[in-house]
């Protein structure tokens, strides 16, 4: 059984290091924690400089690795070898290197850590020798973080670093970047360096740092909407237009279509508590507001219609059927769900 990349993680904590990973996943993220954690740790840097490899699976073949992971450290109780783009590895897609791996794990080098980062392709997870490389070594599944999980997912990573982030700037953290946990933790790196361990983050400094207008961004345009106001929502996608490179079109048609789809769910379920609602809506109750004025400014029809929009501004954004220009799809399409 894959192990969580959290486990896996505090035993290298405790210097409790195994003979081998193999970490897959698709979200890099975890792939590259754990590594990191091993090349900057597993050895002194006095021993790193005969007893620490690391290799591109495009430039090499398995074989080799696996011989090297055979031989002793000089020097040091032990040896690294981590192999990066292992999916890179033409072994490893025939059952001669699948098996020859396979045979190294049943029987591994007690002074040796090898490591093999397999990222950005699919593998099957049911495969024979994956499922005996999970029973007999450390395997490493990075999975991606569900949308609704990334919030909290957030709170925890800050808690690690001993600072607190409110709800609403998790919330927003995680829908201006998605779930690229790297990004993430690059961005809030960067922003942590202006503030002393401790502090509280809220929403102002991640509008601050996070490279956004405080006036000009997504959640300013959805709150436009949900009040109807047209001048202040001409103004934001008049500033997008003229950066669509940092605002482009289909992720901002893509939010206009998911906001009148919650404003739906909240008229159909309108008659819950506040915590359920959001809970339906899969929001933080900060935003629940917005819902709250939006579903009285656009009946139930309306919101229907405007989804339809939506629908339409994203075919045409994507070449179906038209050729304006993206400037000019963004402001129909607001002309049109406004009145």
């Amino acid at each position: 059984m894959a192990l969580p990349a959290t486990e896996v993680l505090d035993q290298l904590k405790k210097e409790q290091y195994a003979p081998f990973y193999f970490l897959f996943g698709d979200e890099p993220f975890f792939i590259d924690l754990i590594s990191d954690y091993i090349e900057k740790n597993a050895l002194t840097p006095a021993e790193r400089g005969f007893n620490q490899t690391i290799v591109y699976g495009k430039d090499i073949s398995l074989i080799p690795i696996l011989e090297n992971a055979r031989r002793f450290p000089m020097g040091a109780k032990r040896q690294v070898i981590i192999v990066k783009e292992a999916q890179s590895l033409q072994d490893l897609t025939k059952k001669e290197g699948q098996d020859a791996l396979v045979r190294f794990v049943k029987s591994p080098t007690p002074t040796t850590i090898l490591v093999f980062c397999y990222k950005y392709k699919r593998i099957n997870t049911q495969a024979k020798w994956l499922l005996e490389l999970q029973q007999y070594g450390t395997v490493v599944e990075g999975k991606k973080i569900y949308n609704d999980k990334l919030p909290n997912w957030i709170k925890q990573y800050y808690k690690s670093l001993n600072f607190e982030i409110d709800d609403k700037a998790a919330y927003i953290m995680a829908e201006l970047i998605g779930n690229d946990l790297t990004r993430i933790v690059n961005e809030t790196n960067k922003m942590l360096l202006n503030y002393e361990s401790g502090s509280k983050i809220h929403a102002d400094h991640v509008l601050k740092h996070v490279g956004v207008s405080k006036e000009y961004n997504i959640f300013e345009l959805q709150n436009a909407l949900a009040h109807k106001n047209i001048l202040k929502a001409n103004r934001i996608i008049n500033y997008f237009n003229s950066n669509l490179k940092e605002h482009p079109l289909i992720p901002t048609i893509y939010m206009i279509y998911n906001f009148f789809s919650k404003v739906l769910l909240y008229q159909h379920n309108a008659g819950n508590d506040a915590n359920s609602l959001a809970r339906i809506l899969k929001i933080n109750k900060f935003f629940l507001k917005e819902f709250t004025v939006a579903s009285k400014n656009y009946d139930t029809n309306k919101v229907l219609n405007n989804l339809q929009f939506a629908q339409q501004a994203d075919l045409r954004a994507k070449g179906v059927n038209s050729n304006t220009t993206d400037e000019a799809i963004l402001k129909e399409l607001i002309f049109k769900v406004m009145h």
